[in-house]
Protein backbone atom coordinates (compact mmCIF):
# COMPACT_ATOMS: atom_id res chain seq x y z
CA UNK A 1 0.00 0.00 0.00
CA UNK A 2 2.92 2.44 0.81
CA UNK A 3 4.39 1.80 -2.85
CA UNK A 4 1.33 2.65 -4.09
CA UNK A 5 0.58 6.05 -2.40
CA UNK A 6 4.42 6.83 -3.50
CA UNK A 7 3.63 6.07 -6.78
CA UNK A 8 0.61 8.01 -7.28
CA UNK A 9 2.54 10.93 -5.50
CA UNK A 10 5.33 10.42 -8.08
CA UNK A 11 2.74 10.47 -10.54
CA UNK A 12 1.31 13.46 -9.52
CA UNK A 13 4.16 15.72 -9.02
CA UNK A 14 5.40 14.90 -12.35
CA UNK A 15 2.21 15.90 -13.96
CA UNK A 16 2.44 19.48 -12.06
CA UNK A 17 6.20 19.54 -13.00
CA UNK A 18 4.98 19.17 -16.61
CA UNK A 19 2.38 21.54 -16.30
CA UNK A 20 4.59 24.27 -15.21
CA UNK A 21 7.27 23.56 -17.30
CA UNK A 22 4.79 23.66 -20.43
CA UNK A 23 3.57 26.87 -20.29
CA UNK A 24 7.07 28.66 -19.38
CA UNK A 25 8.27 27.56 -22.68
CA UNK A 26 8.46 30.51 -25.16
CA UNK A 27 7.14 29.86 -28.46
CA UNK A 28 10.82 29.98 -30.30
CA UNK A 29 11.79 26.87 -28.40
CA UNK A 30 8.90 24.72 -29.00
CA UNK A 31 10.37 23.38 -31.90
CA UNK A 32 13.45 22.10 -30.32
CA UNK A 33 11.15 20.58 -27.44
CA UNK A 34 9.72 18.99 -30.02
CA UNK A 35 12.18 17.16 -31.66
CA UNK A 36 13.85 16.04 -28.38
CA UNK A 37 10.23 14.52 -26.95
CA UNK A 38 10.20 12.57 -30.47
CA UNK A 39 13.58 11.26 -29.58
CA UNK A 40 12.36 10.26 -26.50
CA UNK A 41 9.37 8.33 -27.93
CA UNK A 42 11.53 6.60 -30.27
CA UNK A 43 13.12 5.60 -27.40
CA UNK A 44 9.86 4.16 -25.75
CA UNK A 45 9.19 2.55 -29.05
CA UNK A 46 12.82 0.18 -28.88
CA UNK A 47 11.57 -0.42 -25.47
CA UNK A 48 8.64 -1.64 -26.95
CA UNK A 49 9.48 -3.64 -29.70
CA UNK A 50 12.01 -5.13 -26.75
CA UNK A 51 8.15 -6.57 -24.42
CA UNK A 52 6.76 -7.50 -27.58
CA UNK A 53 9.50 -9.62 -28.97
CA UNK A 54 10.29 -10.98 -25.20
CA UNK A 55 9.54 -14.34 -24.58
CA UNK A 56 9.29 -13.93 -21.00
CA UNK A 57 6.73 -14.85 -18.49
CA UNK A 58 3.05 -13.92 -18.70
CA UNK A 59 3.84 -15.24 -22.33
CA UNK A 60 0.41 -14.18 -23.90
CA UNK A 61 -0.54 -10.92 -21.98
CA UNK A 62 3.45 -9.67 -22.61
CA UNK A 63 3.34 -10.22 -26.56
CA UNK A 64 -0.12 -8.66 -26.57
CA UNK A 65 0.28 -5.52 -24.42
CA UNK A 66 4.19 -4.86 -26.07
CA UNK A 67 2.42 -5.31 -29.62
CA UNK A 68 -0.52 -2.14 -28.17
CA UNK A 69 2.40 -0.73 -26.98
CA UNK A 70 4.23 -0.71 -30.07
CA UNK A 71 1.15 0.75 -32.06
CA UNK A 72 0.99 3.76 -29.62
CA UNK A 73 4.76 4.68 -29.73
CA UNK A 74 4.41 4.71 -33.65
CA UNK A 75 1.88 6.61 -33.83
CA UNK A 76 3.19 9.37 -31.04
CA UNK A 77 6.81 9.19 -32.56
CA UNK A 78 5.21 9.68 -36.63
CA UNK A 79 2.76 12.45 -35.27
CA UNK A 80 5.06 14.25 -33.61
CA UNK A 81 7.28 14.09 -36.62
CA UNK A 82 4.73 15.69 -38.77
CA UNK A 83 3.79 18.21 -36.43
CA UNK A 84 7.39 19.51 -35.91
CA UNK A 85 7.91 19.14 -39.77
CA UNK A 86 5.05 21.38 -40.08
CA UNK A 87 6.08 23.90 -37.49
CA UNK A 88 9.41 24.23 -39.60
CA UNK A 89 7.71 25.11 -42.84
CA UNK A 90 5.79 28.18 -41.07
CA UNK A 91 9.46 29.47 -40.44
CA UNK A 92 10.65 29.07 -43.95
CA UNK A 93 11.03 31.83 -46.33
CA UNK A 94 8.67 32.60 -49.11
CA UNK A 95 10.48 33.74 -52.02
Amino acid sequence: MDMLIMQISLFVLAVILGVELITKVPATLHTPLMSGSNAISGITLVGALLAAGSGEVGGLWVSVLGTAAVTLATINVVGGFLVTNRMLKMFRRRD
